[in-house]
């Protein structure tokens, strides 16, 4: 249930009408925004008297809300909400965030060459897997510890927060110098991982599974937020279809879709939605014009050699490449909007 309040709301109402929500129960969440001021009722609201509140003064409108998922809801909370990374880098509100990094870290060298050259192309977030999820247990699985060591190496060499992903909870402790926790598409229903992230201070980046709807999404993030942590991105990275030429299919529809439900970022895989370097670039494109907040983009020193997923992977050079045009749109959209 929301309670949208009148723009010039009496304080001590509300809080006189906070406290008696509390009384019952009732959790109260408000989101204040240009025009309006918006509480988010969050418990048993079946013992809630809609006309009680609808007759006070500072009351304009009450609304259930009918979706299972309410924190995450945009009914609930109209602005969007822009996550905060590390100090001076966000992702939402506006700015496209770039963020790059070979799928494996493999060594000191290629890490740190890495991280300084997407730095120079325009990235703010490294990306690199320490923990690897393969299908194959023979595939290469990481370096797993050894891996968040050098990656914090990459950061203090570089000053880019980092983004890797985490297979268990009981990794946790060795996540605790990560600026942003990935949760991998095989892990987006892992619930109880998902309410051990809903418990900590830390950004989280939640890919949606490869066969997931938007509400089961949405209900993973729920989850998260359930638990008091609200510093949730999400990721669109393909979803699992009969095409067989890629490696997924890239939902270009989610984009608007989700940024119409929730109040939540989102941001593009092109790297995973394909497996396919040459088609990274496009669907990147394809996916800023969309509106999406961001791109999380493979970037490997010698793709051909890399220990996983080599042929998704840009080189720095193509990447830079790429990044000089994903701004040249920025700008573009930028311009074309404050012109409307």
């Amino acid at each position: 249930m929301i309670v949208i309040l009148k723009p010039d709301h009496n304080e001590k109402q509300l809080e006189s009408l906070v406290e008696w929500l509390n009384a019952k129960g009732i959790e109260v969440y408000p989101s204040t925004g240009t025009m309006h001021t918006v509480l988010g009722l969050i418990g048993d609201t079946s013992v809630i008297d809609v006309s009680l509140i609808m007759a006070l003064d500072i009351v304009e409108d009450v609304k259930r809300i009918q979706e299972p998922y309410k924190n995450v809801n945009r009914k609930f909370h109209p602005l969007d909400t822009v996550v905060e990374i590390s100090e001076g880098v966000k992702i939402g509100g506006g700015n496209l965030t770039l963020i790059a990094g070979p799928c494996s870290v493999e060594s000191e060298e290629q890490i740190c060459e890495v991280a300084q050259r997407v730095k120079e192309s325009g990235a703010t977030i490294m990306r690199g897997g320490a923990f690897k999820p393969r299908t194959s247990p023979y595939a290469f699985q990481g370096l797993r510890d050894e891996g968040i060591r050098l990656l914090l190496k990459a950061r203090e060499i570089t000053g880019l927060p980092i983004v890797t992903e985490i297979m268990d909870a009981d990794q946790l402790p060795l996540f605790d110098e990560v600026d942003m926790i990935q949760v991998g598409a095989r892990n987006m229903q892992n619930f109880e991982l998902l309410k051990r992230l809903g418990a900590i201070d830390k950004p989280i980046l939640l890919k949606r599974g490869l066969c997931a709807t938007y509400e089961e999404l949405l209900m993973s993030a729920e989850y998260i937020m359930a638990g008091g942590n609200n510093r949730i991105v999400l990721c669109e990275r393909g979803i699992r279809t009969y095409e067989t030429y890629t490696r997924n299919t890239l939902d270009i529809a989610a984009i608007p879709v989700l940024k119409t439900l929730t109040h939540l970022p989102v941001i593009v895989d092109p790297s995973h939605a394909t497996g396919r370097s040459a088609l990274v670039a496009p669907l990147s494109l394809a996916s800023v014009a969309a509106g999406a907040d961001g791109l999380i983009i493979e970037v490997h020193n010698d793709p051909t050699h890399a220990l996983c997923d080599g042929a998704q992977s840009l080189t720095p050079q193509a990447f830079d490449e790429l990044a000089k045009t994903l701004f040249e749109m920025e700008q573009f959209l930028h311009s074309r909007k404050a012109n409307k």
